[in-house]
């Protein structure tokens, strides 16, 4: 809800409070009347006159406070909410044609391409090829501009090379 609209709300329940509290202490002024007939009614004498004041004049301070927070409410500036969203870019998968390329360098990319970044150690375990020969076909597809090594400690990463 604005801020704005409760001070508002708060402004008229406070409004309908200062009117019971109003009626109230008619009512009670007629009781007190009625209850301080021996003495004639003087205002003096009757102790419930003076309660009927403290009453009224504290529950009208507690009613200019729910006032004075309503106000409160009404002049100042809600905060702003910051609302930050990502963008989700939408990844362009290249076409790659592998028309031109060996079987065996035809499933290393597929692997690469299910993994997006494999360990080159697991690809000679995954295709079962020698070291030499998993070198030879990552340097065709390096080459070719398809993957790229990045060297981690004593293995490299291969991964699908981006434009």
């Amino acid at each position: 809800m604005d801020n704005k609209k409760v001070g508002l709300l708060l402004l008229g329940v406070s409004a309908l409070i200062i009117v019971i509290i109003l009626l109230f202490n008619n009512a009670l002024k007629d009781v007190a009347n009625a209850g301080c007939s021996m003495d004639a009614g003087d205002k003096d004498s009757c102790p419930m006159y003076n309660n009927i004041s403290v009453q009224t004049y504290l529950s009208l301070g507690i009613t200019a406070l729910i006032v004075l927070i309503s106000l409160i409410f009404m002049f100042s500036k809600p905060h702003e909410k910051i609302v930050v969203r990502k963008i989700k870019e939408k990844k362009v998968e290249k076409k790659i044609d592998v028309s031109e390329l060996k079987p065996e360098e035809k499933a290393v990319l597929k692997l690469i391409q299910e993994n997006k970044a494999v360990f080159q150690a697991d690809l000679i375990e995954k295709t079962g090829f020698g070291k030499a020969k998993m070198t030879r076909v990552i340097d065709r597809l390096e080459g070719r501009g398809f993957v790229e090594r990045k060297r981690r400690g004593m293995t490299n990463i291969v991964v699908l090379k981006e434009d």
